[in-house]
């Protein structure tokens, strides 16, 4: 006696459809397991024994065989229970086969009999979504409001094998995903108007939302970098639909949205402990599981503090921030997460901290300075596209009133413009089969050549400070994107001298990096 019960499994954020074929025959009693499960997976057999048992189910006493086809992808977690339990009850005749054609489970099993909410629905529901042949995706009733709002997704929710086995006989309905939770409000984000004086670091920041840009910040301790950063998502535009899919799926698969989550709107914000290790940052393990970077995926990575990351974890970072993406390799075969994101860090310029300040208060010797910097290596550093030095907060702006320089509001709308103007632009020149840059930041090399040519005078100003500065190519391309971008918040159809002047201020060494004490 064969049947089919068809699941999803995860490697990576990626689904991948499962067969679950199981053989009743005469035989040793028992069920056996096949097809490459992992730990969790192979004690899918205690857990559904226990659950039948307390459930008044009978299970045949005769030799049962699971296969979890195809058998070369590695099945790890628990959501296998479900689907299982289904194929053996199938088998027994408590089930006719023809229900199961076009219907998909997940879902953990609890000795109670109930249905445990599992990782990664919302990417399974959008693949079940391209199946011809499945109309239906049962999943723990816990998991439903993961897909709320997503377009044409049939996806029921069950709280127990009873619930489902009601369906499938006809005489019991699983709960629908209904509408989305209500947003949150915009007010929840931290103001920018709360910190105070730092005109130009405010600025900086405006260019870094508006361009996607990595920025790096650094200052005396006080002075408000994380501050800053931390208000960086309140100028961020929300997510587009696609992205929003993207985020929402990530997110899922690492179990991060938690039972009752709707589909996110707002670009995520993520600030690990310097102590991450390479895996916490880009993701692994034994089953590898999206890191750091890539549940930043679309929004921003904040790293307060960089030179206490540990230096091979900071340069693992290298990668990812030219490609979009984390490869990770393992003998049982390679798995890729998203990681788009926009890196922002903050460091002091000194281990006292206050090298560039003017107190004199500094206690480093020249030795302790470099070897602070030599924590952040060149290739990573050439990587920010903007460097801004803040300085101390002076007392007539701490308990003065908010500088007139634009609220989060304000600023937040110039930004959605420059975007705007970013992606038509874009959109307009780039060929018909090529990606379509989402942002200035992301413009390639042949982008850069049609997007941001420069006037005579553009050109003198970019090449003496490349010999003046000894500049890379990478760094010069970085100059040309920040210099588009300051060009799109103004509303300027061509890169002025002025935009270029700029985007090189914050190109500059700042003192704390030049390894020397001010007098």
């Amino acid at each position: 006696m064969f049947h089919v019960v068809h699941t999803f499994a995860l490697v990576g954020v990626e689904p991948i459809r499962i067969r679950v074929e199981i053989t009743i025959r005469r035989g040793t009693p028992g069920i056996r397991t096949s097809g490459l499960a992992l730990s969790a997976a192979r004690e899918t057999v205690e857990r559904i024994r226990a659950a039948a048992a307390n459930l008044g189910i009978r299970i045949p006493g005769l030799r049962i065989t699971v296969n979890l086809a195809p058998a070369d992808i590695p099945k790890a977690g628990a959501s296998f229970d479900l689907p299982v339990l289904i194929g053996v009850l199938a088998g027994a005749g408590a089930i006719q086969a023809r229900q199961l054609a076009r219907t998909a489970f997940v879902g953990e099993l609890g000795l109670d009999g109930s249905i445990r909410p599992v990782r990664g629905i919302l990417p399974m529901a959008l693949r079940c979504r391209t199946e011809t042949d499945l109309e239906t995706l049962v999943v723990p009733r816990d998991n439903v409001t993961e897909v709320a709002g997503v377009p044409d997704v049939n996806v029921l929710g069950a709280l127990d094998v009873a619930a489902v086995l009601a369906f499938l006989d006809g005489t019991g309905d699983l709960v629908l995903p209904g509408s989305p939770p209500a947003r949150h409000s915009d007010r929840e984000l931290p103001d920018l108007d709360d910190v105070r004086g730092q005109v130009a670091a405010k600025r900086a920041l405006e260019i870094a939302a508006a361009g996607g840009h990595h920025l790096l910040l650094s200052g005396e301790p006080g002075s408000g970098k994380t501050m800053l950063a931390m208000r960086l998502p309140g100028l961020l535009p929300p997510l587009r639909p696609h992205e929003a899919l993207e985020v929402s799926a990530v997110q899922s698969v690492s179990g991060c949205l938690g039972p009752g989550s709707p589909l996110l709107r707002r670009r995520p914000f993520r600030a690990p402990h310097h102590s991450v290790t390479s895996a916490g940052l880009l993701g692994g393990g034994a089953v590898p599981r999206p890191g750091e970077a890539s549940l930043a995926h679309r929004g921003v990575l904040f790293l307060d503090e960089l030179p206490e990351f540990r230096p091979a974890v900071l340069d693992a970072l290298r990668a990812p921030l030219e490609q979009g993406v984390v490869h990770i390799v393992r003998a049982r075969g390679a798995v890729t997460f998203p990681a788009s994101f926009q890196l922002i860090a903050a460091m002091n310029p000194c281990p006292c901290g206050f090298h560039t300040s003017s107190s004199g208060r500094c206690t480093c010797d020249a030795w302790m300075i470099r070897r602070y910097e030599s924590r952040i290596s060149g290739p990573l550093r050439d990587r920010f596209d903007l460097r801004v030095e803040i300085p101390a907060v002076r007392w007539a702006d701490l308990r003065g009133e908010p500088s007139p320089d634009g609220t989060t509001a304000e600023r937040r709308t110039r930004v959605l413009q420059a975007r705007n103007r970013a992606l038509h632009r874009s959109a307009r020149m780039i060929d018909s089969d090529s990606r379509v840059p989402t942002c200035n930041a992301d413009l390639g090399p042949r982008e850069i050549r049609r997007q941001c040519a420069l006037d005579a005078c553009g050109e003198t100003l970019l090449g003496r400070s490349v010999q003046r500065y000894a500049l890379s190519a990478r760094g010069c391309d970085r100059i040309l994107r920040v210099a588009r971008t300051v060009a799109d918040l103004e509303g300027s159809p061509n890169i002025q001298v002025s935009h270029v002047a700029e985007a090189l201020h914050y190109r500059r060494p700042a003192r704390g990096l030049e390894g020397s004490r001010p007098a």
